[in-house]
This record gives C-alpha cells, sequence and structure tokens, in this order.
C-alpha cells in the first residue's frame, strides 16, 4: 500500500504539480486500485488536502509537509530520486 501512496504523491508532485491550491480530480487517478484507501490513509497524515465540489472530489498534495512527502516518495520509490525538486 505505501507504493501505491509514494506513486500517487509522486504522480501529483512530478507530473501534475499539485501542491495547496491547485487541485487535480480525484477521478484522473482511476488507475490505482485503493484510491479512497489511499486517500483516506493521506489524509490521516495531513498529507493530502481534498476540496468537494460539487461536480467533482479535487485532491492536492500539503505543502506544510512537502519535505516528508518528498522523503516518503524517495524512500518508497528510489528509482525517482534524481526527478523530484
Amino acid at each position: 500500500m505505501e507504493k501505491e501512496e509514494a506513486q500517487l504523491m509522486f504522480k501529483l508532485t512530478f507530473s501534475k504539480k499539485n501542491w495547496g491550491a491547485k487541485y487535480n480530480r480525484k477521478e484522473h487517478f482511476k488507475r490505482f486500485p485503493n484510491l479512497d484507501k489511499i486517500i483516506k490513509d493521506l489524509i490521516k497524515r495531513n498529507w493530502l488536502l481534498i476540496k468537494n465540489k460539487p461536480n467533482y472530489s479535487g485532491i492536492s498534495l500539503n505543502p506544510k509537509f512537502k519535505k516528508e512527502i518528498i522523503k516518503f516518495i524517495e524512500e518508497q520509490m528510489p528509482e525517482v530520486k534524481s526527478w523530484i525538486q
């Protein structure tokens, strides 16, 4: 499960640049089979922000925990360590 959490956060970090008030629709991440559980776990850690709109839910990474999030991604996905800023 931690690997999937890291993959989702990597996607939000690297390709989407979703930090703070920049949200991406939750349905864009359908490829993650345990998406709801991953989101729930990341919200408990305060690493993920969720914005409920009338038509969709948006997710973004919490910039207050940027160092911890990047460290977690690097530990779970060492192959991408040099890609993350």
